[in-house]
Formats: structure tokens, C-alpha cells, sequence
């Protein structure tokens, strides 16, 4: 049995369904993100297992007591919010030590405590200060200690980040992931951003409209999405409408391209293929084996190690990846060849 299991939960708001049909099996220790737009139920999902949010049927087992129906300060968890939500008329130490004085725990304790989390967070020389006194990266490490204080048994984490700035979320996201390791520490995680997602978790479930659309490791989801819109959430992918016409080839516009699997002939498919799979050729190169389409360089946008080629194949916009080795010897408007291997794509089925 896993350590965290939901079951079937379903939770409506009026007469919209927020979570439906929802099960998930978290063990011990793990790091698993929630990640979706807005309003696709990770939040809810998040809240039900703290016991913020009572789930319309469906339980909540962790490790092994059912844990669905009891208050939020008896279930062992710890929550760490977007808004941070430190008492700002407390000290820093007082904020670290609020969970532990409200149970009723020895002074020497909660000293030691406090002391312990301050460390782990790397802001000892912090304690005496108020919380308006600290950056925002600085107060959600706080914020983070506090909940650590009480020795959660799940750590809940709803989008901790999103209010701080790119290099101090960067840096930030690497500090929970080293502190959750060093603890060893359940943790459920709250994201829009897939970069986040992917970087720091054990696994990554992408949720859409209230249910689970795929999880998986963090390179399954990147590497082989099951659904277009997976496909589309995480990363950049190609998406390349074709028709199945042969044998193992299809018809995009045009041109025939080679697939890494045989569908049924006649079946209408996308072809899935992320920047990085593209070589990006000046001259037609010679038939080895890969696909090749032919077009017009629109754009180049440039992202530090690569530079992203916008191609017009086709009247269709495709992106290739580049480096800044290859770029130089790139043009806006000059005619280029793409190719890739056929096992770089993604077949897809597309409803009719």
C-alpha cells in the first residue's frame, strides 16, 4: 500500500465539477508535482488532503488511517502557501515556533526546534527580525521552516513560488528539493509551471479540467506524452497533421514522411516532434534514412544555449532548435531543409 492514497475523489463547486474521478498513489518519501493551468483542479486536490476542502465521495488514506474526514490540525500535514501567510506582527523565531507553542510543547523543544529549521533553511541570523524585514525569497524559506516545525507527515506545497521573481524562483526551487531529499519528506507540490514541475520532481501529474490526463517521471512526460494536450503543456512541440497513406509512411501536405510505427491506412494522425529533433540543413542533404521537409526561416529567437528557428513549411509554422554555432549561418527568409529521425516523433491519433 502506498504511503499517500486518494481514491475516487470527487469535489464539485455548485454545479461545476473542480476534481472528478481522482486517484493517485504516493509513496514514502516521494516528490510528486501537481501541474495544470488554471482551474484544472490541482489546488483543490491540494486542499482536500490538507482538510481545507472536504471531498464531495472518495477517501484520503495516509499511511494506512483514513484521514478523509478529520480536521486539518489532526492529519500531520504542513503547508507552505503562495502568499507566504507569516504572522507579521511575530518574529521570525516566533513565526517557526507557532505550530509547536500551540501544542503545548516543552520551551527547551521548541527552542531546539526552531534552531534546527533555521538552519535547514540557512537563516539562523534571522530570528530576531520581522517578517517586512525580509526579501520575498527569504520569507518563503520561513514560511517553509514553520511548516517543517511540526514534523509533518505530507508537506503540502500550493505554488510556492509564483510570486518571486525568475532568478530567485530558480534558485528556490533547488533549496525545497535539497531540504525535502535531506528529510526524506512526502511532498506534494502545486505548479502552472512545467519547467518547475520538471526540474524538481520524483513525478509529475498533469491535470486538465478535474482529471488526471497523464503522470509519469518527469522525462515520460517530457519524452512521450499520451495526449496532444501533454504533448502541447509541457515543453514545445511540433504538431504535424498528417494522413496515414502506405505501410509505415503518411502524407503531410506534400511530402511523405516515414513513422516509427504502422497505423491503420487512411487514419488521420499528428505527428509530434520537439524543437531539439530538428536538424536545421542550408543545402538538401542526401536520403539517409531521415525525414526532410522543405521551407523558409520566418524568425529566429535567441534563448541563451539555443536559438529557436521559426520554419514556414508549407504554409505551416514548424520550430527547430539551433546552436549559436549553426545559427550564424542561418537568414530570415533564406530557404532551409529539416530533418529528423523517424523514431523522434510521436504518433498520435487525431479524433474525428
Amino acid at each position: 500500500m502506498a504511503y499517500l492514497e486518494l481514491q475516487t475523489l470527487d469535489k464539485m463547486f455548485g454545479t461545476l465539477p473542480a476534481v472528478r474521478n481522482l486517484s493517485l498513489a504516493i509513496e514514502k518519501g516521494e516528490f510528486v508535482s501537481l501541474l495544470g493551468p488554471s482551474g484544472c483542479g490541482k489546488t483543490t486536490t491540494l486542499r482536500m488532503i490538507a482538510g481545507f476542502e472536504s471531498p464531495d465521495s472518495g477517501q484520503i488514506i495516509l499511511d494506512g488511517q483514513d484521514i478523509t474526514q478529520l480536521a486539518p490540525n489532526k492529519r500531520g500535514t504542513g503547508m507552505v502557501f503562495q502568499a507566504y501567510a507569516l504572522f507579521p506582527n511575530m518574529s521570525v523565531y516566533d513565526n517557526v515556533a507557532f505550530g509547536l507553542d500551540v501544542t503545548g510543547r516543552p520551551k527547551a523543544e521548541i527552542d531546539a526546534r526552531v534552531r534546527e529549521m533555521l538552519a535547514l533553511v540557512r537563516l539562523e541570523q534571522t530570528d530576531k527580525r520581522r517578517p517586512h524585514e525580509l526579501s520575498g525569497g527569504q520569507q518563503q524559506r520561513i514560511a517553509l521552516a514553520r511548516a517543517l516545525a511540526i514534523r509533518p507527515r505530507v508537506l503540502l506545497l500550493d505554488e510556492p513560488l509564483s510570486a518571486l521573481d525568475a532568478v530567485v524562483r530558480v534558485a528556490l526551487r533547488s533549496e525545497i528539493r535539497r531540504i525535502q531529499s535531506e528529510l526524506n519528506i512526502t511532498t506534494v507540490y502545486v505548479t502552472h509551471d512545467q519547467e518547475e514541475a520538471l526540474s524538481i520532481s520524483d513525478r509529475v501529474v498533469v491535470m486538465r479540467e478535474g482529471v488526471i490526463e497523464q503522470m509519469g517521471t518527469p522525462e515520460e512526460i517530457y519524452r512521450t506524452p499520451q495526449t496532444r494536450f501533454v504533448a502541447a503543456f509541457i515543453g514545445t512541440a511540433n504538431q504535424l497533421e498528417a494522413t496515414v497513406d502506405g505501410a509505415g509512411t503518411a502524407r503531410f501536405h506534400q511530402t511523405i514522411l516515414r513513422l516509427p510505427s504502422a497505423p491503420p491506412v487512411g487514419s488521420k494522425i499528428a505527428l509530434l516532434v520537439r524543437p531539439e529533433s530538428l536538424a536545421v540543413h542550408t543545402t538538401m542533404p542526401a536520403d539517409n534514412g531521415r525525414n526532410l521537409l522543405e521551407g523558409v526561416v520566418q524568425t529566429m529567437t535567441f534563448l541563451g544555449a539555443i536559438t529557436r528557428i521559426e520554419v514556414l513549411v508549407q504554409g505551416e509554422r514548424v520550430l527547430a532548435d539551433v546552436s549559436a554555432e549553426e545559427r550564424v549561418h542561418l537568414a530570415h527568409k533564406q530557404q532551409v531543409w529539416l530533418s529528423f529521425a523517424p523514431d523522434a516523433c510521436q504518433v498520435m491519433q487525431v479524433q474525428s
